[in-house]
């Protein structure tokens, strides 16, 4: 379906971000989001706010997690090729 939506310029630089990052177009993004969020229990609960920077929301850190460093993105997108 087409429509116009009016966006605030930060929240389309980060679906643009999340669009090229996943190979996809920024509509399906944003409508992946929409959906997401939209199929979330509506408890009224206090909900996660993440800490932005740059305009993009800061991921919470995982203990399983690692650094991701310049070499490790390199590393990623040579086996994608």
């Amino acid at each position: 379906m087409r429509t116009t939506l009016r966006l605030d310029d930060d929240v389309l630089a980060a679906a643009r971000v999340l669009a090229r990052q996943r190979r996809r177009s920024v509509g399906d993004v944003i409508s992946d989001l929409a959906r997401q969020t939209l199929s979330r229990p509506a408890d009224g609960g206090s909900q996660n706010v993440l800490e932005q920077r740059s305009g993009l929301p800061q991921l919470p850190v995982k203990a399983s997690g690692g650094a991701v460093d310049l070499e490790l993105v390199n590393q990623l997108r040579d086996e994608e090729a």
